[in-house]
């Protein structure tokens, strides 16, 4: 590099600092939703360090739980049960990470979990309570005022979400222990039952949340019951599942037990819900990380994360470890860069940064930062 041109670029950086203008840097934003509180708590993620700092503090509504981010980055998405069941929709201000809400929309049912399709058109929502998967449309942000489709379950559904494709919808429902298999139309937006409708889970497990390979070839569903991930390999031509293997998320010394549903209408003898729970495994999230390397799931009684190691070739799965964490963690989420876990705990008044170790999985505390009461439900936007 010639002096004049070094001199010159050194220039330009100066001025850009002295006024005050915005670098070319990636900037990471971390939300979390705070139930009791009915907030969102926002922060600024230092991507070199994994240091957060703490920004506004959000009004939602009561027990504000589940959020989605739309693919495009601008609008963040919350769930919230009072005054009234509706989805509210925040802007995202990329140059702060701030957040305006813009609207709210009501839905028909309480919802436990929201997903949108991959052109951000579409909201996916699940009700545990009344055993429904919900399609409503997006137009300029915003739901519109009724969903299309409501399509009746299994008991409790606890989740839902589309493959890498956008093609292939899944809801999995605890009280029921399946997967709903669904073919989707992002034209239409239409959601029709795959043949079979339905996958039926090993006896004794629950399924709850549900993550994918970055290559679409596996999916992976979390049990609830014993912290058991059950990997199924994808069919790209017909969207059909074909189970493969079943793999603790547990260490084998583990003085936990099998728990039950802790919530579920009718259930059977093997589902009715312990007396004392206070040493039932009860599970909670799950996320793979950007590379497909390394699968992590939460466990709530334990306080715990578990880390396993993903074979890409075949989507074996191999425990790395287990490793404490906040209080009860319901929801955590994994930096876009795969250098970071996020974990918040729905018994603690803070959440915590983890570093990922890129050889082996491991993780390591990074920081711990205060958070608001009942915090459940984590989302990472990176500009």
């Amino acid at each position: 590099m010639t002096p004049i041109i070094r001199t010159t670029l050194l220039r330009g950086s100066a001025l850009l600092l002295a006024f005050g203008l915005p670098t070319l840097h990636a900037t990471t934003y971390v939300y979390v939703s705070n139930a009791i509180d009915g907030t969102i708590s926002t922060y600024q993620l230092a991507e070199q360090t994994g240091k957060l700092t703490p920004g506004a503090t959000v009004t939602a509504g009561g027990n504000v739980m589940p959020m989605a981010v739309s693919p495009d980055r601008r609008y963040l998405y919350a769930s919230v049960d009072k005054p009234t069941h509706a989805v509210q929709t925040f802007t995202i201000d990329p140059a702060t990470g701030g957040l305006d809400k813009v609207s709210q929309s009501p839905v028909w049912h309480p919802m436990a979990y929201i997903s949108l399709d991959r052109t951000g058109n579409y909201l996916f929502a699940s009700s545990y309570d009344d055993d429904v998967v919900t399609v409503t449309p997006i137009r300029a942000g915003k739901l519109t005022d009724k969903p299309t489709q409501t399509l009746k379950t299994d008991r409790n559904a606890h989740s839902v979400h589309i493959d890498n494709s956008n093609r292939y919808l899944f809801a999995q429902t605890l009280g029921g222990a399946k997967v709903f298999q669904y073919r989707f139309d992002a034209n239409t937006g239409k959601v029709t039952a795959n043949d079979p409708p339905a996958l039926q889970l090993p006896t004794g497990l629950g399924a709850r949340h549900i993550a994918f390979s970055p290559d679409d070839r596996y999916v992976y569903v979390l049990d609830e019951l014993q912290d058991k991930v059950i990997t199924y390999a994808l069919d790209p031509a017909t969207g059909r599942l074909t189970q493969q293997a079943v793999t603790s998320a547990m260490p084998a010394d583990t003085t936990l037990v099998p728990g039950a549903p802790r919530f579920v209408r009718n259930p059977t003898p093997a589902q009715r819900p312990h007396a004392d729970t206070s040493n039932d495994i009860w599970a909670a999230d799950i996320h793979v990380t950007p590379d497909g390397r390394f699968l992590y799931t939460s466990e709530r009684t334990s306080s715990v994360l578990s880390a396993l190691k993903v074979d890409k070739a075949s989507g074996a799965l191999t425990l790395v470890g287990t490793y404490p964490t906040e209080k009860q963690p319901r929801g955590f989420a994994i930096t876009p860069d795969g250098k970071y876990l996020i974990c918040s705990g729905e018994k603690s008044d803070h959440i915590s940064v983890f570093d990922i170790d890129p050889t082996s999985g491991a993780l390591k505390l990074n920081g711990r930062y205060p958070v608001g009461q009942d915090a459940n439900w984590v989302e990472v936007v990176k500009f």
